[in-house]
């Protein structure tokens, strides 16, 4: 019994935007990312707001837009403490000017993809939040098969199920720019 009817018929729901938002600077297994705004600053939806030189890290950016509140340590879902930015949210979504399109996957090579998804701060759902970027320049030019696991593993979980059965198109693009 994997404990999946509670949820696998459930559409996914999209929920309000809280007034404040956290966002830790430790959000992947690589070294913390340093703040790029400051306590007082306007931001965009989508704007970097903090990054690391670390070779095994990713950017972290704004989810909202509006005014930041404080950077300072909060709880860290991990149990630790965590610098933290906290925006808070002005409910206007505003688009930060370097949220922008890039052209379609058969457009660009394999290195320009992955310079977008380390950019754009995408890391796994497991524990280790591994950034993909590092993932993919790790097989570029060297893998002949793509796997896609769609499968979970944790009793309860319906994520990957209903992302598959609402938006196959969006997976089907993601792969067509993996491959």
């Amino acid at each position: 019994d994997d404990k999946k009817a509670a949820t696998e018929q459930k559409s996914i729901e999209v929920l309000a935007a809280p007034e404040r938002v956290f966002l830790p600077l430790s959000m992947h297994i690589g070294a913390p990312c340093q703040p790029l705004v400051h306590v007082g600053d306007t931001v965009g939806l989508g704007q970097k707001s903090a990054d690391s030189e670390s070779p095994v890290s990713c950017p972290v950016h704004a989810s909202v837009s509006g005014k930041v509140a404080a950077i300072e340590a909060y709880p860290h879902p991990n149990g630790s403490l965590s610098q933290t930015v906290v925006i808070e949210n002005d409910f206007q979504d505003t688009l930060h000017e370097s949220v922008r399109a890039h052209g379609s996957a058969e457009s660009l090579s394999g290195e320009e993809i992955t310079a977008i998804i380390h950019e754009a701060g995408i890391v796994g759902l497991g524990g280790a939040t591994f950034p993909t970027h590092v993932k993919i320049s790790s097989g570029l030019s060297k893998v002949d098969t793509l796997i896609i696991n769609g499968a979970e593993c944790e009793p309860y979980i319906t994520s990957d199920f209903r992302i598959m059965m609402e938006s196959p198109e969006e997976i089907i693009g993601g792969v067509r720019a993996l491959m």
